[in-house]
């Protein structure tokens, strides 16, 4: 039985992401792990109206808040334990972390 960790990173600061992924890959490398990826996603651009008031029956705004959202996904086959210290790594604040973790059965077992 093998797991498959997919870990997504995502950040509005790309310098700070791409140190983060080359960090995981040269990890991995070390420990002779099985990586997939980086697989990069095109920026997401993004705006956020900004509102003037709180209060609704004020339709005066700021300008909208715009900003860029990078994407970086990779694949840990095997190595359970590299995959549980990647996940569980105290990440920047500018960096979220998403992992997502698939048990694969090898061919011939039921279930």
């Amino acid at each position: 039985m093998t797991f498959v960790t997919r870990l997504t990173l995502q950040s509005g600061d790309r310098a700070a992401l791409d140190a983060i992924v080359d960090d995981i890959k040269s990890t991995a490398e070390r420990k002779g792990a099985a990586l997939k990826g980086p697989h990069s996603h095109p920026p997401e651009k993004l705006s956020v109206p900004q509102h003037a008031r709180l209060h609704g029956d004020d339709d005066r705004r700021f300008s909208s808040w715009d900003y860029t959202v990078f994407t970086r996904e990779l694949e840990i086959h095997g190595h359970d334990n590299l995959a549980r210290n990647v996940a569980e790594q105290n990440f920047p604040d500018s960096v979220h972390i998403e992992a997502e973790v698939e048990q694969i059965h090898g061919v011939g077992r039921g279930n």
